[in-house]
């Protein structure tokens, strides 16, 4: 047995996107530099590094526009293969961005026919999503969006869009599935602006749709930081709100186009905070990996990525444990006074009356300093393994 501290087990509920290990090393500006995977296969060495679970895309797996029975055979393979590596499926999702039919939306495309065919493609696949057992269907709306303001009225648009998500609502209630929806926001590209750009954005929305409780988020490391914004904070605000219905994990360096690079790289700071957030946040969904093998590699390189993933997250939950484990870290966080934010601001008994008439010199209290340098250099002692 591996004595390996950093050896994923199925507890870990790492999970990876056939779309993830698949992905050819094609981009805008170069043609794939790794042959096509088959499913099985990603499947079998996934099984084999420690991975729990595989999601997947429905043109993952079945080629778009696959007539009935090459259908039936590709599922049967899948099942089959998923049987043999135990592997679970708690993740489902549609693409609705890759064929060109989607070139302006999939939910709020302008034409009606093409709103009507990504519902009965989703649809099907939901039907999917409930006999592999899959707990969340995560919608992305990459095409959802417009390049100039003047292609759609964005009001509307949102009208299309909370539609669409009320009616899958409705169906997956209907047919009994036991299926929750995860937005997964993301505020360009492919389109020069997305509809749900950020974590808030969804949270706003979901409150207007006609089942508020079937719906979350799903959030991205990346999508995150291309809006220059705090994950950590974005993935606390989901989580407070309990909203948090899945996460994918990669690493980002900044504001720029979607890297998704492995976790762990680009961020490392910022990964670090994550993980200690989900990790004491009591975070029991997959911890789900959707990166991008590095187009440089061959297929080890493919599966040492995926493998530094699954690692890279294990070593942050060990170094945020002994960061909190401190004493000295303990004694910093009092002088910080961290615990004082939990205490309410007004305490039961107490009311606006005695408070406005309490005494209170500003000038001596601006003069306290936080300690939050000290602190944050104690907590990149731990990131770095000096503590």
């Amino acid at each position: 047995m591996s004595t390996d501290p950093y050896r994923p087990r199925p507890e870990h509920r790492f999970s990876f996107g056939l779309w993830t290990v698949g992905w050819r090393g094609n981009d805008p500006f170069g043609e794939p530099t790794r042959p096509a995977m088959e499913p099985e296969h990603a499947l079998g060495r996934l099984a084999e590094l420690g991975a729990w679970g595989v999601s997947l895309h429905d043109d993952d797996l079945i080629p778009f526009g696959a007539q009935d029975a090459s259908r039936g055979r590709l599922l049967d393979r899948f099942r089959k293969a998923l049987a043999d590596t135990g592997l679970a499926v708690p993740m489902l999702t549609t693409n609705l961005f890759t064929h060109p039919v989607f070139k302006d939306g999939a939910f709020t495309a302008n034409d009606r026919d093409v709103r009507r065919f990504a519902l009965r493609k989703t649809l099907r696949n939901l039907d999917l999503a409930a006999e592999l057992g899959a707990g969340v269907y995560v919608l992305w709306g990459g095409r959802e969006g417009a390049e100039t303001p003047v292609a759609k009225d964005a009001r509307v648009a949102l009208d299309r869009y909370a539609e669409a998500v009320d009616l899958l609502c409705g169906y997956v209630r209907e047919q009994g599935y036991d299926i929750r929806f995860a937005l997964e926001p993301k505020p360009n590209e492919p389109r020069g602006d997305i509809l749900l750009p950020t974590i808030g954005h969804a949270l706003a929305f979901i409150e207007r749709l006609a089942h508020p409780e079937l719906v979350g988020v799903n959030p991205e490391v990346g999508h995150e930081q291309m809006a220059g914004l705090s994950v950590t904070h974005g993935v606390a605000q989901a989580l407070w709100a309990g909203k948090l219905f899945h996460i994918d994990l990669n690493g980002q360096t900044g504001p720029r186009y979607d890297q998704d690079l492995r976790f762990g790289n680009g961020d490392v700071k910022a990964a670090f905070h994550l993980v200690d957030l989900l990790e004491r946040a009591g975070y029991d969904g997959p911890r789900h990996f959707d990166f991008k093998p590095a187009r440089t590699e061959d297929e080890h390189g493919v599966w040492a990525a995926a493998a530094a993933c699954m690692r890279n997250y294990l070593i942050f939950a060990e170094r945020a444990a002994a960061f909190h484990a401190d004493p000295e870290v303990a004694a910093a966080k009092e002088a910080s006074r961290i615990s004082a934010l939990a205490v309410p601001t007004l305490l039961p008994g107490e009311d606006l009356a005695g408070l406005r008439a309490e005494s209170f010199d500003p000038e001596s209290a601006a003069t306290r300093g936080m300690g939050y340098e000290r602190l944050d250099q104690l907590a990149l002692d731990h990131l770095f393994g000096v503590r």
